[in-house]
């Protein structure tokens, strides 16, 4: 019989919201605050379960087995969006280069566009967000003409005409 680490609560919360996220990333709500939050993320650290991260931390391989889950394997076919040679695409749009919202714009403008995963994956958005900066930024205050259509395996594939 396998049986689970103990947790305390807060570690619990931490690995398992973390564990939902594509990339692992481990953010404390807000609601944990000074020594508690520095004590759930050191107790995780020296059990190896989170590493230090550019901004942060992330989930390890560990981690994931201490709330009986494992690390998800991203889609063989997706493929991440380029954003270093791109930037003739922003040429004419007012957008600030480095940006979220210029890597957005550089893979809608793409001729095959980006479907809604990898316009996820170049921005670190959730879906709702990625809809809302298409509908909102791009669509009402740039003006730009965005299209969707569906692939063949029914993705949502979103471009700038």
């Amino acid at each position: 019989m396998e049986t689970l680490l103990k947790l305390s609560p807060a570690q619990s919360l931490l690995l398992r919201t973390a564990a939902r996220r594509p990339d692992g990333r481990v953010i404390p709500p807000d609601t944990l605050r000074g020594g508690a939050r520095v004590k759930v993320l050191t107790s995780l650290l020296q059990r190896e379960w989170i590493e230090p991260a550019d901004d942060g931390h992330v989930m390890t391989d560990a981690g994931y087995a201490a709330i009986g889950r494992q690390r998800p394997v991203p889609p063989d076919d997706v493929q991440p969006v380029d954003t270093t040679d791109d930037l003739q695409l922003l040429e004419g749009i007012p957008i600030r280069p480095g940006t979220k919202l210029a890597a957005l714009v550089m893979a809608l403008r793409r001729p095959q566009g980006a479907t809604s995963l990898q316009l996820m994956l170049a921005t670190g958005w959730q879906p709702h967000t990625v809809r809302g900066a298409i509908s909102g930024m791009l669509r009402k205050k740039l003006g730009l003409h965005v299209v969707l259509a569906h692939n063949d395996s029914g993705e949502r594939v979103y471009r700038v005409v």
